[in-house]
């Protein structure tokens, strides 16, 4: 497996804010239940992605979705380019690129769908599965780099992180969490995806993966059972000095409910279609019950829970 390090600038150029949107023609529009649109997402996301997308195309035989999954801030890019109609993504769009957008005279509109889990990831040989938020930062700021620094630890050896790609969604999200600029001294690799982070992690004892949890949360999943076998879910407190196993947490449904576990992020959609096509849709869909539904069976907090009701047999007449 090639690994390459991550660099020290993570910046994303946007370029010019010159960038055409494309208006197609009123013969060309789709519509939610017809017509081919490119979508992006971050990588971190495919196993819910695909669920969503292929679900929707199940219901809308004439519907189809052409997903680009790549780095968070290239998906980012390709919206504001206009070669995506939407994205999923981590975060809003940022004051600058809002206003790419505006000087294309374009308009986009967002949609928060879950709460997500960052999981972090060891091999079934490293018997370290409790962490302190304090000691994640430590390790992100480069203050721990031994294993043997954790409180509790039971083995030595430096600490690699291993991360899916550099400007995706995982590496961002701790760089901004702990307010880290400069990756330089950590040692740090990209594996290339959030399966070869697993890979990585499965035979390296002392690496630690950052990956999304929904890669390894849909129970029912025959890939999702197999990237599951030979690795860890840390467990990860909020406490610095946790007072039982109860405090740590980890990034499953029940941990994600109330924001329980601290490594939590949100996930949006984000849309620059400007008329009712075939896009908003899938927004549509996704915000309501349904789309909730597949969201929870991919182990991630749906923003509107499928409802579920409950027959209560008392013996009584009231």
């Amino acid at each position: 497996m090639n690994f390459r390090v991550v660099g020290t600038s993570l910046g994303l150029l946007l370029g010019a804010a010159g960038f055409l949107g494309c208006n197609p023609s009123s013969d060309q529009l789709d519509n939610p239940r017809n017509g081919t649109i490119t979508i992006a997402s971050d990588e971190s996301f495919e196993p819910l992605v695909n669920s969503l997308t292929k679900a929707y195309e199940g219901i809308y035989p004439d519907a189809h979705f052409v997903v680009d999954y790549k780095p968070e801030q290239e998906a980012i890019r390709q919206l504001l380019q206009d070669s995506a109609r939407i994205i999923f993504a981590t975060r809003q769009l940022n004051e600058k690129e809002q206003d790419i957008i505006k000087q294309q005279k374009g308009s986009h509109r967002f949609q928060h769908i879950a709460t997500d889990g960052l999981a972090l990831v060891v091999g079934k040989a490293n018997s370290d599965t409790l962490i302190t938020m304090s000691e994640v930062a430590g390790i992100i700021q480069g203050k721990i780099t031994d294993w043997s620094q954790l409180k509790g630890g039971n083995q030595q050896g430096a600490i690699t992180l291993v991360f899916d790609n550099a400007n995706a969604s995982n590496l961002n999200y701790v760089l901004n969490k702990f307010g880290v600029k400069d990756i330089s001294k950590l040692r740090i690799i990209a594996a290339g995806s959030n399966e070869k982070v697993i890979t990585d992690v499965r035979s390296n004892p002392l690496h630690l993966g950052f990956i999304g949890v929904n890669w390894i949360s849909d129970g029912n999943s025959l890939s999702s059972q197999e990237l599951s076998k030979d690795i860890r879910v840390m467990g990860v407190s909020k406490k610095m000095n946790p007072d039982s196993i109860s405090d740590y947490i980890q990034p499953f449904q029940s941990g994600l409910e109330f924001k329980r576990y601290p490594l939590y992020r949100d996930l949006y959609i984000i849309s620059r279609e400007g008329y009712s096509g075939l896009g908003g849709g899938l927004m549509t869909y996704i915000a309501r019950d349904v789309g909730g539904l597949i969201i929870q069976k991919m182990g991630l907090l749906p923003t509107v829970p499928y409802p579920r009701e409950l027959e209560i047999t008392t013996g009584k007449d009231f």
